[in-house]
Order: C-alpha cells, then structure tokens, then sequence
C-alpha cells in the first residue's frame, strides 16, 4: 500500500502540475487529445447550459451563463489547489505518517491537514513533521503553494486585460453596424462620402483585432466562455458580422476595399476554425440558409437605397456562396457550442443602438418594444 500510495501522489501532484503548466504558462494551442482541464470544461459547460435552458426564465438565462466562465476558473484553480495537497498528504502517509499532533493523533486525515496548511503557508505548528522524508516534503510543498498563488495572482489580471481588449472592440461596433451587428447595417452605415475608406480602415483594424483575439483565446481558451457585457454582443456574433461584410465586398461590391476584405477575412476565418480545433466542435452544417435568394435581393435593394451597389448575376453569386461554405459550418458549430445567437445578414426589425438605450422618449407601445433590446432580449 505505500507504494501505491507513493506512485498515486506522485502522478497525482504531476498532472496538476503539467495541466497548469499548459493553461496558464505554455503560450501556445495544446493539441494532446486528452486533457483534464478540457474535460473538466466539457464535462461542466454542457450540464450547466442544459439546466440553464430548461430551468431558468428565458430573460434571466443569458445572465446565468454568463456567470459560468469565472464561475468554473474559480472551480478549477480550486481543484488544483485540493489535487496538489492530496498529492503530497499521499507521500506523508506512504512516508509513515511520521507527523503526529501534539494531540498524539496522527493518519491519513492528519497528513492531509498537514499538507494543507502547508501549502497556504499558514504555519500554525500544531502537526510538525518528524522525519527527514517529511521535513523535505513540507519544503517542497510550501514553495509549491507559494508559486501556485504567484502564478494565480499573476493569472488573473492577464485574463481580465485580454477579456477587457477584446470587448473594447466590440462595443465599437455598435455604433458602427448597430446591436447584434449586422452586414448589411455596416454597409449602409459607411454609404457616406469617403465612407468606404472608412471601411477600409475598419476591416483593417479587425484583421488586427482577430489575430489579438486569436493568440489570447489560445493561449487562454476559457475566455471564450466569458460573455460580453449586452445580451445582444458577443465575440462570435462581431465575427460573423466582420466575416459576413468582407464576404460580400469580395463577391463584388463596387468602390470598396476588395484588398484588405480578403486579409481580414483570412484572419477571421482562422480564428474560428482554430477555436473549433481547440473546443473539439467539428463544422456543422447550418440547419437553414441564413441568406437565401429573396434575401439576396432584398439585401441588394436595401444598399442601393444608400448608393451602394452590389454585383449581380450568377457568378456573384456563386462566388459569395462559396465564400460563406468556408466559415458558416465553424460559426454554426461554435454558436451551437456556446449557447450564442448568430447574427442575420439583414436585422428583422429596425431597432435603436445600446448606445441610445437611455435616451428618454415618448412612452408609447412602439418605444417601449424597442427599449426592450440590451435587456435580455436575444437575437
């Protein structure tokens, strides 16, 4: 029994060990198959989003699945913490216990009470060990706990900074191509004069903004399930508006900037295929054609109301097909995953920004419907 006892600690105190490493230290995507960390959220994510879509009121979900991302870190830096001490109680004991209380009880439980203590570095000195074996370990343990909380300190702000950049970005968008963003509402907002090197500009700005969100999200895969600050925004819907815009300037929008729509598109694109490798969601064929032809044309009378022209006939659309076969699947099987509304090419109902959500106006039926929006309501 004390060597099993040994060899379990062992390997116990080396998968914490190895599974931190790889989430909070290693800076780059883990492709070994089997990983405790992506089981844990696997196994977690999905029982909580089933009860929160059977159990909570429909207003109220988006709020609860919110609370899971930090929710589940706290969880899962915990069950390091209780893996790493459980480790060590197992080698005091396979050691001979030779930690006995000034009580004069001394086991398992009491090995285990040492080893807690030790790792928090409380030093209450009512167990002490009383052989070299153990004195060495209560060492090696005592500096274990000190940099599992340096590296939790350092952790967290990190995460927080990049969950705070990419949400930057997004609330951007909102008076840019409206909440949820939409293709069309980012069209018709850049038809003014030199509003296509606006766009340019734009698109340019979220190439960069997708590679940023590409490393962080790799290096940190648990941001994906913090959730943005309004029901109606979300990092894959700003994706799926970006990608869905640089879509149709490359099939053919005339004037536009057709160069950098095909660099932010590449850039996009990449970050949702990778992300679909990391959460192990293979592309999934969307259940009903998000632009189907009548939609096509309404789309193409709606931008040229603003003066802009799209290109028609069957190449152009042909082309514009093939180029959302290349990032739908991964959007639907990501949206699919993360509980996330996806965006619609053309909003159903014209409705005010998050940022006018305050604005005071008549009390009328109509208004209070629109105020609705950024309170719950989803898309």
């Amino acid at each position: 029994m004390p060597v099993v006892a040994t060899l379990c600690g062992i390997g116990l105190i080396a998968v914490v060990l190895w599974e931190g490493f790889e989430t909070i230290v290693l800076p780059r995507r883990v492709t070994r198959r089997f990983r405790l960390t992506r089981l844990f959220y696997r196994r977690t994510w999905r029982p909580w989003a089933k009860m929160v879509g059977s159990v909570v009121p429909a207003r109220w979900q988006e709020t609860w699945l919110s609370v899971f991302g930090p929710l589940s870190l706290l969880l899962l830096l915990s069950i390091w913490a209780g893996g790493l001490i459980a480790g060590f109680a197992l080698l005091h004991w396979a050691a001979g216990s030779t930690v006995p209380a000034r009580d004069g009880s001394y086991g398992f439980l009491t090995d285990l009470y040492l080893s807690g203590t030790t790792f928090f570095t409380l030093g209450l000195g009512d167990v002490a060990p009383r052989s070299t074996v153990a004195r060495f370990l209560v060492a090696v343990e005592s500096g274990m706990g000190f940099a599992f909380l340096a590296l939790v300190i350092g952790y967290l702000p990190a995460l927080n900074q990049s969950f705070a950049r990419r949400e930057v970005s997004i609330s951007l968008l909102d008076a840019r191509a409206s909440s949820p963003p939409t293709a069309s509402e980012m069209l018709l907002r850049h038809g003014h004069e030199r509003g296509m090197e606006a766009l340019r500009q734009l698109l340019h700005e979220w190439e960069r903004w997708s590679a940023e969100f590409l490393e962080g999200h790799l290096s940190y895969p648990v941001l994906a399930y913090f959730r943005s600050q309004h029901d109606n925004e979300s990092w894959l819907a700003a994706l799926t508006a970006i990608l869905d815009t640089c879509a149709l300037v490359m099939a053919g929008l005339e004037g536009a900037c057709e160069r950098q729509a095909e660099l932010t598109f590449a850039m996009a694109r990449h970050a949702v295929v990778d992300l679909c490798l990391v959460f192990r969601t293979g592309p999934r064929e969307p259940t009903h054609n998000r632009l189907p032809p009548k939609t096509l044309a309404a789309l193409r009378a709606t931008l040229a109301t603003a003066g802009i022209k799209l290109h028609e006939g069957e190449a152009a659309d042909l082309k514009l097909g093939q180029l959302r076969g290349m990032y739908e699947p991964y959007i639907h099987a990501l949206a699919a995953y993360f509980q996330v509304g996806i965006p619609p090419w053309i909003a159903a109902e014209r409705r005010p920004d998050n940022w006018q959500g305050n604005i005071q106006e008549p009390r009328s039926a109509s208004m209070k419907a629109a105020r609705g929006r950024g309170k719950g309501e989803h898309f």
